[in-house]
């Protein structure tokens, strides 16, 4: 079954509290991290991710969009993520490894996500040890880009291999995923989908999240 993951970058912050129990159908909750440094903006960090875990039990899915990952990776799992994705261009090579199992130590989920102009050969090194693929789909570190449809092939490569070696890896997309990009990138064997106007933008959020899981 496709698993929807709201972002949370798109919602209403003078009434959070509101908006995350308005996708509470949803199956993840998606939290990107900016910090200034690896991509351009600075989104939200600890403070609002404890207060998150709060009130919902939805799993929450923490995408870290900055520079050295590693040194914070216990500090989130403590503030109550469930699944930890970092970026294969944030840390040297030799270290992804580390931090992977670092973040399984923590008794959490790993995810490896890579940019646009990153290869899917980049995670492959790496791909049995993780829980989860995220393929950008938009440049990281701004929300409302245009889906980039180039990186569809990239979604296949992965999902071919994901499905070869029989391992339990999802395969989620982020950026620019409304209907009909959801229905491409699932067509091209993703299965969780990110989605943040295309959802808070919605009048009826439920309804929007059930049509995105069934395209």
């Amino acid at each position: 079954m496709i698993k929807i993951a709201p972002s949370v970058l798109a919602a209403d912050f003078t009434k959070l509290g509101d908006e995350i129990n308005s996708v509470d159908t949803s199956d993840y909750l998606h939290f990107d991290v900016m910090d200034g440094i690896f991509v351009p903006n600075i989104s939200f960090g600890l403070p609002v991710l404890e207060s998150i875990r709060k009130i919902t039990n939805l799993i929450l899915d923490v995408h870290l969009m900055i520079d050295t990952p590693s040194r914070l990776i216990p500090r989130f799992a403590e503030a109550g993520a469930d699944i930890i994705t970092f970026h294969v261009e944030a840390e040297p090579p030799d270290n992804i490894q580390n931090v992977i199992n670092n973040i399984h130590k923590l008794g959490k989920k790993a995810g490896l996500s890579i940019s646009p102009d990153t290869s899917a050969n980049a995670v492959l090194p790496f791909i049995e040890s993780l829980d989860l693929i995220l393929v950008m789909t938009v440049e990281p570190g701004y929300g409302g880009q245009k889906f980039i449809s180039e990186m569809l092939p990239k979604i296949s490569m992965l999902r071919g291999i994901i499905d070869s070696l029989g391992i339990n890896c999802e395969l989620e997309v982020d950026g620019g995923i409304g209907i009909k990009t959801a229905k491409q990138c699932v067509d091209a064997g993703a299965d969780v989908l990110v989605a943040g106007v295309d959802i808070f933008g919605a009048v009826d959020r439920a309804v929007q999240i059930e049509k995105l899981r069934n395209v």
